[in-house]
């Protein structure tokens, strides 16, 4: 039972990413998903999140009309597109799954967790 997160780099501000997370071993196609990042020394923090079905998705205010999320449910794969990223993205990206219920935008509503992919965006 794992999340495996790849597609981090290094980039410049203005660039784009495409970050994927693909699951095994759990029941993904039933349940929400979503995406955190953690930047040094700070807590981590809601970025996406998207229901089982990829209907209504949520956002952070700081990504929203930037970042997309979006799920393949046949490949056990969500993915998280990153557009017109800034220096202030940059961060240890995590993606979480097992919806546990309360809010999508609480790290203590996921029972699964990957083990993260950095994002470096240079001014």
């Amino acid at each position: 039972e794992q999340l495996v997160e790849s597609g981090g780099g290094l980039v410049q501000a203005g660039d784009s990413l495409r970050l994927s997370c693909v699951a095994s071993g759990l029941t993904f196609s039933s349940s929400a998903a979503g995406w955190f990042r953690q930047a040094t020394g700070k807590e981590r923090e809601f970025v996406a999140a998207i229901p089982w079905n990829g209907g209504t998705t949520n956002y952070a205010g700081s990504v929203k009309g930037r970042f997309t999320i979006s799920r393949d449910n046949v490949r056990n794969t969500v993915y998280l597109q990153m557009n017109s990223l800034k220096p202030e993205d940059t961060a240890v990206y995590y993606c979480a799954a097992q919806f546990l219920g309360s809010g999508v935008g609480s790290p203590t509503s996921y029972g699964y967790w990957g083990q993260g992919t950095l994002v470096t965006v240079s001014s």
